[in-house]
């Protein structure tokens, strides 16, 4: 095997082994120098093989969930040489998206959801009489979130056929119950059972009464096999469940998968996996290797030693927090590592609540807690805490419920790209009624926001921090709702959280062109912390407001409009944000200099504004 782009349909058992240990060789080589998700795509390179070889992606629909274990698919879809740009500013993306390929069917990036499309796309197939297989690859972990069922559910009823492929990990889905229970798993994949069941089937299709034979046999074998397993969830969903298999026989899963292809029905293959396989660090330790950074491969060790980060310092102040006050609890949804929580966990087992991948129940849940008496500080993504806006205004803010969101990967938060930036909750919190919105820059201010949303506000507060560590400032202003960074005469720069420093160095550059920018630091952006804004205005009349989130009702806009409110006419006004669409992967920097969020970019506009024309 000199490639690994070549169709697989042709391969023999032996070939097809071959090529999964190439992939291996070649994602463990590739994300030791580009970093990313290197745990899940390891341990479902069996699978991505047998698909392949079962099945032509670039017409049936493969739809990943969440998409962490797609590399090996990438490499097999044409995109093996452009794995030397994995999650680089230009390069190919993390996640499956299908501007890069029609093989890619689905742009995933949050988990649940699979299920759910895949239904869409088998019923788009029915009414357009056409004719393509449609598949779901789901992991455990996804199985925790709510929609997962939903889609469950509706696609077992609705009879269509698609094939939903369980990547079972690490967490035991249906329970077996003694060596009965086992045998029978056995059996059911057994060659020959497969092959009988199949022409039996086919027999009692042209037989006069074989589907009332097959009808009245297949009532019988369900009963007895209930009387001997414990009932399947999946089954009793209209599913034809097969499994659990070795998910990494290939030989087998090639099987499996052609055996449920013909089946024309819904069809649920349970695989078990090994996270991280094939590569002995990632199967010690598969959460560090889940998402990774650059590593050598010799030993697993990061090239870079990992740096204080916020995620960390909110880890630390929350167990401090916790040694003076048993109310407080933390809450996390399958991020407990990835929020800094670890030590918490360790620390306070009984008052650390990992609810897996529901980011509703989270909220309802802190919002019952709340409502006892307990402090609630539930430790979430902010592209992850879009899942919960109806609970935060039905759950949290009817009843005014002092809930507090510690809202990680704020703005832009690099690599991970579209689905992860987290630049729409500045927008989103400030439609829920009652809510506060508190953004510190450094780790100082977070220490201290924190303790401050915990202890001095009423009703649900968000603190919200950006990926990585600090920047050049590292003061604390908290709990002043604003303040003055810098004096200045001509323009007023206005910001908050990680766009503090870009503003600082713009004000620095400006005066080599003797502009004296005044450098405005918002700590609340809802309600919009406005006095010192208008005061500075007042004697600038001039603003450039920045910020890492979407232009739709960002702050740069409630400012401009307090403006206009108090009658401040403005001489000039830029805003500076990310843009109405989705913002693409790169290096944080590179994605600021981009949507000309950099200190030279932010420079220019305020140039701009002061008349100074390009400069």
């Amino acid at each position: 095997m000199d490639t690994l782009t070549n169709d697989l349909s042709g391969l023999n058992d032996s070939e097809a082994a071959q090529v999964c240990a190439l992939l291996r060789a070649r994602l463990i080589d590739t994300v030791s120098r580009t970093g990313g998700h290197l745990a899940s795509s390891l341990g479902a390179v069996e699978l991505i093989v047998a698909i392949h070889r079962v099945f032509d992606t670039g017409r049936d629909r493969l739809v990943f969930d969440v998409g962490h274990q797609c590399y090996a698919h990438k490499i097999l879809t044409g995109r093996n040489d452009a794995m030397e740009t994995l999650r680089t500013f230009g390069g190919i993306a993390g996640f499956p998206k299908p501007a890069e390929s029609v093989c890619d069917a689905f742009v995933a990036g949050h988990a649940s959801n699979s299920v759910s499309v895949a239904v869409g796309m088998a019923r788009a197939r029915t009414l357009q009489k056409q004719d393509y297989h449609v598949l779901a690859l789901i992991g455990d972990g996804a199985l925790s979130g709510g929609l997962a069922y939903e889609g469950l559910s509706d696609a077992g009823d609705s009879g269509e056929p698609l094939i939903v492929i369980l990547n079972d990990n690490g967490m035991s889905i249906t329970k077996s119950v003694g060596g009965v229970a086992d045998h029978l798993a056995r059996q059911r994949l057994k060659p020959q059972y497969l092959q009988f069941k199949k022409g039996y089937r086919k027999v009692m299709s042209v037989l006069p009464l074989g589907g009332h034979i097959y009808n009245v046999t297949h009532k019988i074998k369900t009963a007895v096999k209930e009387t001997l397993l414990p009932c399947s969830l999946f089954e009793d969903m209209g599913f034809t469940y097969l499994g659990p298999v070795d998910g990494h026989d290939v030989k087998g899963l090639t099987r499996l998968l052609g055996y449920a292809k013909e089946l024309k029905s819904p069809v649920l293959l349970h695989v078990r996996t090994v996270k991280g396989k094939g590569y002995p660090p990632a199967e010690r330790n598969p959460d560090r290797f889940h998402g990774v950074g650059r590593f050598c491969v010799g030993n697993g060790e990061p090239v870079q030693p990992p740096k204080p980060n916020f995620s960390a310092v909110f880890g630390q102040t929350m167990c401090a927090l916790a040694q003076q006050d048993e109310r407080l609890v933390a809450i996390t949804a399958a991020m407990q590592g990835g929020t800094g929580l670890d030590e918490f966990a360790r620390r306070f087992p009984q008052r650390f609540f990992d609810v897996s991948i529901a980011e509703g129940h989270a909220v309802t849940m802190a919002a019952g807690m709340a409502k006892q008496g307990i402090r609630p500080v539930f430790a979430v993504y902010s592209s992850f805490l879009q899942r919960a806006y109806d609970m935060l205004i039905h759950d949290v803010a009817l009843q005014q419920l002092h809930v507090v969101l510690a809202v990680d990967r704020a703005g832009l938060v690099g690599e991970d790209g579209e689905t992860h930036h987290g630049v729409f909750d500045p927008a989103f919190l400030d439609t829920v009624p009652g809510m506060t919105v508190l953004c510190p820059s450094s780790f100082a201010e977070l220490r201290s926001m924190l303790s401050y949303a915990v202890y001095q506000v009423n009703g649900p507060v968000a603190v919200r921090y950006p990926r990585g560590g600090e920047g050049t400032y590292t003061a604390d202003s908290a709990p002043a709702p604003a303040c003055i960074l810098r004096r200045g005469s001509d323009i007023t720069l206005a910001g908050y959280g990680s766009m503090i420093d870009p503003l600082l160095d713009c004000a620095r550059r400006l005066e080599r062109y003797g502009v004296q920018a005044e450098v405005v630091k918002l700590n609340c952006i809802t309600p919009i912390a406005s006095d010192i804004l208008l005061e500075s205005l007042r004697r600038t009349g001039r603003l450039l407001a920045a910020e890492d989130s979407a232009p739709s009702n960002s702050v740069g806009n409630r400012l401009a409009a307090a403006a206009a409110r108090a009658g401040i006419p403005l001489k000039g006004l830029a805003l500076a944000d990310t843009g109405p669409g989705f913002v693409t992967h790169g290096t944080v920097q590179q994605l600021r200099h981009y949507c000309g969020l950099d200190g030279e970019s932010l420079c220019r506009k305020a140039l701009e504004v002061c008349g100074h024309g390009n400069g």
